[in-house]
């Protein structure tokens, strides 16, 4: 079990974003997002939205610093992926 944190990238608000992901479990993730003073408002269905300036103090904290590919490959690996699609509101 790990908790995977990307490249901060993604533009929005002003500022770049990382997504943070775990490999293997939810509930593992909501606990080091608690942990780390990370809102539960930030999460996004199967990762956290983290601004630029927290990426290191999480990879301190014990998240593993991947490429963006490589956070996707093992979330979807994972079983915990939410693709695009499922995202899209029904009508």
């Amino acid at each position: 079990m790990a908790i995977l944190i990307d490249d901060p990238q993604w533009p929005a608000h002003g500022r770049l974003w990382a997504h943070l992901v775990s490999d293997s479990d939810l509930d593992e993730l909501h606990a080091f997002a608690a942990a780390a003073g990370i809102p539960r408002r930030a999460f996004d269905l199967d990762h956290y939205d983290v601004p630029d300036e927290r990426h290191a103090d999480l990879v301190r904290a014990g998240a593993e610093h991947v490429g963006g590919k490589e956070l996707v490959r093992r979330l979807r690996a994972s079983g915990l992926r939410i693709t695009a699609r499922e995202r899209r509101p029904t009508r």
